[in-house]
């Protein structure tokens, strides 16, 4: 059984929920998404939450997985039109550095050029402070493929730990050479 699809979503009044067919759109504080809902998977508002109903997913191992997505994508649309999402990089190493300005990042992380990097929409990018990262947005998916994109131009050194890195993630460093 899916466990996560029969989950209620809790919606509160500050939220609204519009369907016309598989399309659902939420709006709320701070901003809008839309999502077309699987052909299985149908949406219903009842008071203070949304619940999905996806008929015949005990049998079908296809419509289970849609219908666990599915419920999950919503989850994430209800939270990032209240509350956000966001994800913090951090610059490590000697002489890397950035700054922000109008919402594009200027990199200097070692290279013979800077690297530009301008912000997608739906996407905030801000440094507090020169190697600090912060990416914010209301759509889960955008804000993690945005700092992704990010850490991928110069992923952390396995030996020094250099390059950019999220705030929560530990590098495990490799022993360098021993003379023998």
């Amino acid at each position: 059984m899916s466990r996560i699809g029969k989950k209620p979503i809790a919606v509160d009044g500050t939220v609204k929920v519009e369907q016309s067919g598989q399309s659902v759109k939420i709006s709320g504080p701070k901003g809008e998404l839309d999502y077309d809902l699987p052909a299985c998977v149908s949406l219903k508002q009842e008071e203070g939450s949304l619940v999905l109903e996806c008929p015949g997913f005990e049998d079908d191992a296809e419509k289970k997985a849609l219908y666990g997505l599915a419920r999950s994508l919503v989850q994430n649309m209800v939270t990032g039109v209240t509350v956000g999402f966001k994800k913090e990089l951090l610059i490590v190493g000697v002489g890397y550095r950035g700054q922000c300005q109008q919402n594009v990042l200027n990199l200097n992380l070692g290279f013979s050029h800077a690297i530009q990097f301008p912000a997608p929409d739906g996407v905030e990018l801000s440094m507090p402070e020169n190697t600090k990262i912060v990416v914010e947005g209301i759509d889960k998916q955008l804000v993690g493929q945005t700092a992704a994109v990010i850490r991928g131009f110069r992923p952390p050194d396995a030996y020094k730990g250099k390059g950019i890195r999220y705030a929560d993630e530990h590098i495990s460093l490799k022993e360098g050479k021993t003379v023998g």
